[in-house]
């Protein structure tokens, strides 16, 4: 395809010369939801921050405009554009065909049908301009670019109208048109929407499905993604009101990441359906993360059946954790390789703040992580782990939810871990509840942690109340620093040689808790097994290591 050549310097000339201000006001008149508009840059910093007694930690007031919940347009004043197979015509002076290639150059609202063997839609309009792309039946191949490339605008609307079913496929690579590192399906370097009622199909032969290298916003759709490496992402951040969603990817399936600015790379869900098979990490963020509701159905890697953890043997008095595992004939790369891939449920390197949904998580790795504090307001879980179910390098706080972790390494780890309510079924490789410390390896099956842990102030255990039922061939419950109950209904069996029911290193207080253990070490936590867990979680599971395996659930 033909470089695309940017807008001549005479826009930006008029726009200096009627003033900047002129042009901002213009822009508000024309847009009805510009009032409520705020981009991410203006919004995100003072939003990474965690409001005391609420697990909210992104200001959501004003991610989405009237215009982004819309998904609605005028037809009556819209540009038609008919694709026909190796070209398209329109009759707008705003639209130029050259050959199979649309380009777009001035705001406006664009209604788009028909079919496009090898071609591609381009925005190249001023940087104050909305462009509004509505698809309606269309379906779109280009070889070796994107098939929809939003290079030049303010914001580019891609609305999916009601009834429509839409089809967007690359042939499988990327051939450079200019000096942007174009790698996705539909690909922009502006501000991105997605909206409206109708189905999208894309297919990314070889890299993502959709990048925005600013906002990401979708409002609604139905979308079936099938990308070779990420199968959305935004830079900046990524936010959704609502949607339906099946996706396939190489990577994450959610992705939002900024490299750039630690304040950026923000991951919003405020309701949806989702369905994910990633061979990465299912939902990721480079900042906070925060799910406000929507159902969940994720599966990485092979899922938690494909880790297998082997169980305690026998040990000496102050020995706590499982046996080493066998030696393997895995190369070192192979090795290196499953060591370095992420291949969690859902992930923030920042703040995970979880208020609400349904979660069927079946994860090689994690299936809930955070590299800041993890809060839990609400949900039902259902959690399969080939490591950690629920895991932070921080504080675990959990004021509420139904937790049912059938096969795990950990259950629930955290530098300190407090939980106010909610019900809790776990079986566990090794604890069920962890107060350990120590940063987590973002690998698969957790990149064979095993260094020891001392009793530390900074790691504690509390529970106000909540019920729990715990079967672990670890410490059911461990803290290396105090543990307080405080309140609620705690049955837990311990299984393994050497670990007990109940273990700290700290002071062990209980001001009201029913407590019920098959060792009695709800009287000496951590006496029956002599050694107080020093070992802090043991060495982690590794993909057909060890013998006596732990077997996942049918």
């Amino acid at each position: 395809m033909n470089p695309i050549n940017r807008k001549s310097a005479l826009v930006l000339l008029l726009c200096a010369l009627l003033g900047l201000s002129g042009c901002e006001k213009a822009d508000a008149t024309d847009d009805p939801a510009s009032t409520s508009e705020v981009s991410s840059a203006e919004s995100q910093e003072s939003s990474a921050v965690s409001t005391p007694n609420t697990t909210a930690v992104l200001d959501t007031s004003a991610l989405f405009s009237e215009r982004d919940l819309a998904g609605s347009y005028d037809e009556s004043e819209a540009v038609t554009i008919t694709l026909n197979g190796d070209t398209a015509d329109c009759s707008s002076d705003a639209v130029t065909v050259e050959g199979s290639q649309v380009v777009i150059s001035k705001e406006g609202v664009y209604l788009l049908s028909g079919t496009l063997t090898d071609g591609q839609i381009v925005v190249n309009a001023a940087d104050t301009d909305k462009v509004q792309l509505v698809l309606d039946g269309v379906d779109i191949t280009c070889a070796d670019s994107a098939v929809i490339y939003a290079l030049e605008a303010d914001k580019v609307f891609l609305t999916l109208a009601e009834g429509s079913e839409n089809t967007l496929a690359n042939g499988g690579s990327y051939v450079a048109i200019d000096d942007n590192n174009i790698d996705a399906v539909i690909f922009a370097k502006t501000d991105l929407t997605l909206n409206g009622s109708g189905s999208l199909t894309i297919q990314a032969q070889a890299g993502h499905g959709v990048v925005s290298k600013d906002d990401l916003v979708i409002t609604g759709g139905s979308y079936t993604v099938n990308a070779a490496s990420h199968g959305i992402t935004g830079k900046d951040s990524l936010s959704i009101a609502g949607g339906t969603f099946s996706i396939t990817s190489g990577k994450d399936g959610l992705h939002a990441e900024n490299t750039e600015d630690a304040a950026l790379g923000s991951l919003y869900l405020a309701d949806g359906t989702y369905t994910i098979q990633a061979q990465g990490d299912a939902i990721s963020a480079s900042g906070a993360l925060q799910v406000d509701g929507g159902s969940f159905q994720v599966t990485t890697g092979e899922g938690s059946a494909s880790v297998t953890m082997t169980t305690a043997q026998t040990m000496g008095p102050g020995q706590h954790g499982p046996a080493p595992f066998e030696e393997t004939t895995a190369t070192t790369e192979t090795t290196v390789e499953e060591d370095t891939t992420s291949q969690k449920g859902i992930k923030a390197d920042g703040t995970l703040s979880i208020q609400g949904g349904t979660f069927q998580l079946d994860t090689a790795d994690d299936g809930l992580h955070a590299g800041g504090d993890l809060q839990i307001t609400a949900g039902e879980f259902h959690l399969s782990s080939g490591d950690d179910a629920i895991h932070s390098d921080s504080a675990v706080q959990i004021q509420g939810g139904t937790f049912d972790i059938p096969y795990c390494y950990e259950g629930i780890e955290g530098l300190s871990i407090t939980v106010d309510d909610g019900t809790f079924t776990i079986t566990s490789y090794d604890d069920g509840l962890n107060a350990a410390g120590g940063a987590d390896s973002s690998g698969f099956g957790g990149g064979g942690r095993q260094e020891p842990f001392a009793a530390s102030s900074d790691s504690f255990l509390t529970i106000n109340g909540g019920t729990f039922t715990i079967v672990s061939d670890g410490d059911c419950v461990d803290s290396n620093g105090d543990l307080t109950i405080n309140g609620g209904v705690l049955n837990l069996t311990c299984n393994g040689s050497g670990n007990t029911a109940l273990d700290c290193d700290g002071s062990y207080t209980n001001n009201g808790g029913e407590v019920t253990t098959n060792d009695g070490s709800e009287s000496n936590p951590g006496g029956m097994g002599g050694g107080g867990g020093q070992m802090g979680g043991g060495m982690r599971p590794a993909g057909g290591r060890g013998n006596a395996p732990m077997e996942p659930p049918q």
